[in-house]
């Protein structure tokens, strides 16, 4: 799980990215980084850390474009280090950029391809280096000094024919625009939206609504999956199917605990899911133990809370609060370790003692 971003704008946009990473943060806290293109060149800033580790005012000031893409990273693949933060960068062809939320399984076999026919080497062990030069590889193949979008999905439909998992990419070509994709069973959120300002219209591509919400942008709607939408330096928008048998297929884990509630996934909304999943458990226990002798529902914060009060209140049954999370904590699902994770865990629950007093017994007010 990563959060990927991108957008093309009318005036600097170092300040949108930094702001859209900040609202993705959830999706990632190992590391961020964020890639400009300011006429032919390439500014770049990532490290380890969140994003206001990461970025300084000097960092920023650095960050000179109109057109960008940025990262947050949660390593599912590679290890973590900073050699491994996002967006990575190759120089053939044009200077091509790439941020990946994902995984590749046929990443092995990938590399020895891309070392033995493609001629290229892969220095670090995160699969999205592969895809960017696998991606580069199909651009590079066509032989043309200028690109249209045309050629970008031409390269994007060669990427679904050789990679083989569940990605949503952004890459921005230097000096041409970005390109946003995703693998043809859907299986990584990516949504698109615009904004119009006095300058003209802007665009921006990223892993959940929220940040486009959150930054004055109105959704268009999420890619299809194995589609791709490429959006030029002139701030046109170009979509088209690059997949020859795509079939949706999401990750419902998205719904169930990665996403922000008041995010919306391939048109539904991720709070209202999980009120469905509250109801539905509480149907599936009724049926399975109707003279259950259940107490209270207690869920576990932050992201059950929302199924938890429909499947208590199906069940008829008392709601409360067994655990007080430690707000400045941060997400535990995604620290770099396991020893890391459960440390995290006991530092950001505590449960609360005397707990038969919060079960609604009869007791008097005393300790």
């Amino acid at each position: 799980m990563c959060g990927i971003i991108g957008i093309v704008a009318r005036d600097r946009v170092n300040q949108t990215l930094y702001d859209a990473l900040t609202v993705l943060q959830h999706r990632g806290q190992d590391a961020a980084g964020i890639a400009t293109c300011e006429g032919q060149h390439l500014h770049q800033r990532k490290d380890n850390g969140l994003v206001r580790e990461v970025f300084r005012t000097k960092h920023m000031l650095s960050l000179r474009g109109s057109m960008g893409i940025g990262h947050i990273r949660y390593p599912t693949a590679g290890r973590a280090s900073s050699t491994e933060a996002q967006p990575f960068y190759v120089n053939s062809p044009f200077g091509i950029t790439l941020a990946h939320n994902g995984n590749l399984i046929n990443a092995r076999q990938l590399m020895r391809e891309v070392f033995r026919d493609d001629r290229r080497h892969i220095n670090t062990e995160s699969d999205s280096e592969i895809l960017l030069n696998v991606f580069a590889h199909e651009l590079m193949k066509l032989g043309k000094l200028e690109i249209d979008e045309n050629d970008v999905f031409d390269a994007v439909s060669g990427v679904h024919r050789r990679c083989v998992g569940g990605y949503a990419v952004i890459a921005m070509i230097i000096g041409h625009g970005v390109v946003a994709f995703r693998d043809p069973f859907g299986i990584r959120p990516v949504c698109f939206g615009y904004r119009d300002t006095e300058q003209g219209r802007e665009y921006m591509i990223a892993s959940e609504s929220v940040a486009l919400d959150a930054l004055g942008f109105e959704l268009i709607r999420d890619l299809e999956p194995g589609e791709a939408v490429y959006v030029d330096i002139d701030a046109q928008l170009h979509t088209r199917q690059c997949a020859d048998n795509p079939v949706y297929s999401p990750c419902i884990f998205e719904y169930v605990y990665l996403a922000r509630p008041d995010s919306i996934i391939d048109d539904v909304s991720v709070y209202k899911a999980r009120l469905r999943m509250g109801e539905r458990l509480a149907d599936r226990i009724l049926e399975a133990w109707p003279d259950h002798d259940i107490d209270v529902v207690i869920p576990i914060p932050d992201t059950s809370r929302t199924a938890a009060l429909p499947l208590s209140y199906k069940l008829g049954v008392k709601y409360r609060e067994g655990f007080i999370k430690n707000r400045y904590i941060g997400r535990t699902f995604i620290m770099p370790g396991q020893q890391e994770r459960e440390r995290s865990v006991r530092h950001k629950l505590n449960a609360i003692h005397r707990a038969r007093h919060d079960l609604g017994a009869d007791h008097s007010d005393g300790p």
